[in-house]
This record gives C-alpha cells, structure tokens and sequence, in this order.
C-alpha cells in the first residue's frame, strides 16, 4: 500500500485544525505472519497450503522458519504461490534454548557446539538477519510443553532483533488454569489482549544502547496428524492463525512479482527496523505510520537521527487510544487517529495503539522505534 502525501488534524489544547505538514515517507505496507513451520519439520501442513490459508487472510508474505531445515527452498517452493510470497528461513534449534530465526543464508546454519554468539555471528558473515525466537520463553506452568527455551545472549550484538511477541509461546505460558485452555482455543481473539510487559520492559532495555529490531511471531504448527495427505483433526489452523498477529513490512519500493527483488526488499526493510507489529484480528492495521520531522528531513520508524528537536507524527487507519512512549515511558497519549508531539533530545521514541474489544482494552498496534542518540 503506497503511502500518499495528505493533510493531517494537528492537535493543539485550545482547538484542531487543519495543517499542511509533510507526508509520511512511502512505503510499501505489506502484511506478513513470521514464524511458522510446514511439514517439512513438525508442522503439518505443506507449503501450498500454508499459502492457500495465507492468500486466504489477503496476507502479502509468508516467512518460513522450520526446524534446522531450508527443503522447501531445496524443492523450489521459495516464490510466488498465486499471489502469496513464500520466504524460506530457519528455525536454528539448539534443544534446550536459543532458538534463532535465521533468514537470508543459502544453507542450513549449523549449531552444534556453537554458541548462541557464535550461530548469530555466522547468520551475518552469510549476508542474513537473525532473530532471537520466544527469547523471554518460561515455560507453562500448568503443563510440561512446551518447555521454556529462552534466548540467553540478548546482548549480543550480532541479533538483528527478537521476537517481541510470540503469539503461541506467550498465550499458553500465561494460561494458569486448564479451563483456561480450551478458552485459548475455542476464541484465542478474546484471551490475548496485550505482549507481556516483561517482554516490553526488556526490549526497552535492550534498545537504548543499540537497534534492536521487534518483530511478531506465530509459532504456528496447525497441530494434528496427516492421513493419507490430509489432517481430519486440527487445532489451530494456519487459516486461522494467519488472522492475528502480523509483522506489517514498510518497503521503500513495490512488490514487483520476481523473488530475488522482493525478497531483498522485505529483508531489507526488516534489517533496517521498517515494520510493525499488529493484531489484525483486532482491526485492519495496514496503512499505520509513525515518522519524524524537522527542516525538510524525514525520519522512518527503526532509524537512528541526532538528538536535535524533531517533530514525531503518528496516523492509524482507525481511531485508536495511541500512546507515545520514550524510553519505555508515555510520553504523550491522544485518542483519535492521529497524534503529533515534538521532542527534544536523546530516547527511544515507539508507539503502541490500543483498541477497545470485549469490553476491555486491547494492543492493537506496537511500532519499531525512532532512536534518537
């Protein structure tokens, strides 16, 4: 979705107005489920179907992530299915913790006797980027499984990011009780209602010394058994996992149909923190911006700018509660669809927009921040 230069109600204490400012920079929006795996390790669906439940949800990209495996890119099934593009990665899996999303290698990225440094370091010599998975996992304390597997060198710098929230991981570690289960089940919508703030408190940490980029991640297996090339039986279907959590991508250029171009786009735009995360099932989140501005200059969400005073502007496709954070502290926080807020020195600027549904408050919206050092 290209972004066009627009007029925007500026809001001051005495009145609204209406105010030439400049657009917001244009970018691609496109809406991408991160984190999956296909039968290839232990999900239980193939690539085209993945697609099909992708093209289903009017998804733009799907970035696969089996266990220690790039077959689908080996077979040839990296590409375009009928309008869905399919990106090859891998879940590098060491068995107790550390588990890395890894994107851009030509080849499986070896873990055995490495260090967590060590894997995410050899991700980078090969050109990719890497993202610690379920890196604040615990485990469930009502069942043995999943077993906690966190990521223990956030620190490293070599991490592209993490995923900030990890639709499945999150959601069953908070389950306390067993009728808590079938409830995340039957209507998962009405059980998630934000990322935990541990999550949130440690991302912030982590991001006022360097760029560490956020992204949302499913974990989706669609769990159940194939017989005879089909699964009678599911629990969580890609269809339906596909409905919540997004990572929405912001290309500088247009999907243009030819892998190598759109591949390097959205790995482009993930390097460089242009994304954010959203629950689609909440509200159509496509068309969200947050960017800065001073003298003529545009600054994107995810990049790094001198401290000087800069204008921060932000636009939702909908009316919601948004909130300005600096450091991980609001900053300034407006309902409506837009909100505006000129900031003087050094902090990390992102913002999150809530929605009311189910008779309580919602995340609807995390960005990437804009740091200014």
């Amino acid at each position: 979705m290209r972004t066009k230069p627009t007029f925007v109600i500026v809001a001051t204490e005495r009145r609204s107005k209406l105010a030439r400012v400049m657009p917001a920079p244009e970018l691609h929006d496109l809406a991408c489920v991160i984190h999956l795996h296909s039968t290839y390790s232990d999900g239980t669906g193939t690539v085209p179907e993945i697609a099909a439940a992708a093209r289903a949800n009017a998804l733009d990209a799907v970035l696969l992530t089996d266990h220690d495996t790039l077959e689908a890119k080996r077979r040839g099934e990296e590409g375009y299915h009928e309008g869905v593009l399919v990106l090859v990665g891998e879940e590098v899996s060491p068995r107790a913790r550390d588990h890395l999303l890894a994107f851009g290698p030509d080849q499986h990225v070896r873990h055995r006797g490495r260090t967590a440094a060590e894997v995410s370091r050899r991700v980078h010599a090969a050109g990719g980027i890497a993202f610690a998975a379920h890196p604040f996992s615990r485990g469930s304390t009502l069942v043995k499984r999943p077993a906690a597997m966190p990521y223990s060198d956030l620190d490293g710098a070599e991490l592209t990011g993490i995923e900030l929230w990890s639709f499945v991981t999150d959601s069953v570690e908070a389950i306390a009780r067993w009728r808590d289960v079938a409830a995340f089940v039957a209507r998962p919508e009405r059980f998630v209602d934000h990322p935990p703030e541990r999550n949130l408190a440690e991302w912030d940490r982590l991001c006022r010394d360097r760029r560490v980029v956020a992204i949302g991640g499913l974990d989706a297996h669609q769990i159940g058994v194939r017989v005879l090339g089909r699964v009678p039986l599911k629990l969580m279907s890609y269809r339906r996992s596909f409905s919540f959590l997004r990572t929405h991508v912001l290309c500088e250029r247009a999907p243009t149909g030819v892998l190598e171009h759109d591949r390097e786009a959205i790995f482009g735009a993930l390097r460089e923190g242009r994304c954010y995360l959203a629950m689609d099932s909440l509200e159509p989140a496509r068309g969200f911006s947050f960017w800065g501005e001073r003298a003529g200059e545009l600054v994107a969400m995810g990049a790094q700018a001198s401290a000087a005073a800069v204008t921060l502007r932000v636009r939702a496709p909908r009316p919601a509660a948004l909130r300005l954070l600096r450091d991980g502290e609001l900053l300034a926080s407006r309902d409506g669809d837009e909100l505006e807020q000129r900031v003087e020195g050094a902090g990390v600027y992102r913002v999150e927009a809530r929605l009311e549904a189910g008779g309580r408050e919602r995340t609807w919206i995390v960005s990437n921040p804009i740091y200014l050092r």
